[in-house]
């Protein structure tokens, strides 16, 4: 087991830590928001794992087969967990339609990008989805913190808790749809090309038959 793979199953562990700190049984509900920033914080640490495996893993030259099966099971696991969780813990924020689509886009692109594994090519990130990954995470810290606080006082400034969460998590939903059709449509200019490159080789490969099997002239 190297590194990446241990922090991509750390990942994994962090799952069950961050139900229970979203239980109505979790042991601490003080005036502090000690359950909030407890939930907060595992999200966060478990969503920097999700690049810092990826880094190591390709900076050592250590990227297997276990590892390209744990990190996206990981991230499907944090992502699904966490909008369900916050389903029923902010629902005032996190509704369930917006849960579907962001779940639902997860699954969209991985399974994109397994079709595209199994046809010989990949899709990269784009910029829209690496954008949707930075406001997914200020979007799910947003809301575990608005169940405790709708603002912060910090000095003259009243940082607003409760609308920032709100403003992340809508925002976060046209991401999801913008980059969820960028990469169908990266997807399919990739396999119309690689369906053709086949076409032409069955093509050139068929004539190729026939001129070998044409017999000499006297």
């Amino acid at each position: 087991m190297n590194l990446p793979n241990s922090i991509t199953l750390s990942r994994i562990a962090s799952v069950p830590l961050l139900i229970w700190a979203l239980s109505p049984k979790f042991p601490v509900h003080g005036a502090h928001g000690e359950q909030e920033i407890l939930a907060s914080a595992i999200f966060i640490i478990a969503s920097i794992t999700d690049g810092v495996d990826g880094y190591i893993a390709r900076k050592r030259g250590q990227i297997t087969t276990l590892g390209m099966l744990l990190d996206p099971l990981a991230d499907k696991l944090m992502v699904t967990a966490a909008f369900v969780l916050l389903v029923a813990y902010t629902p005032d924020l996190m509704k369930p339609w917006i849960a579907v689509l962001v779940i639902g886009r997860e699954f969209l692109v991985n399974g994109l990008r397994s079709i595209a594994a199994s046809e010989g090519f990949t899709i990269e990130a784009s910029d829209i989805g690496k954008l949707k990954t930075v406001v997914q995470i200020v979007s799910v810290v947003a809301a575990i913190l608005a169940h405790r606080w709708d603002h912060w006082d910090m000095g003259w400034y009243p940082f607003p808790v409760h609308l920032t969460a709100m403003i992340a998590i809508y925002w976060m939903a046209t991401l999801s749809i913008l980059s969820a059709a960028d990469y169908f449509l990266g997807f399919w200019k990739k396999i119309d090309h690689a369906s053709g490159s086949r076409r032409q080789r069955k093509v050139l490969s068929r004539r190729k038959a026939q001129v070998e099997t044409v017999p000499p002239t006297a």
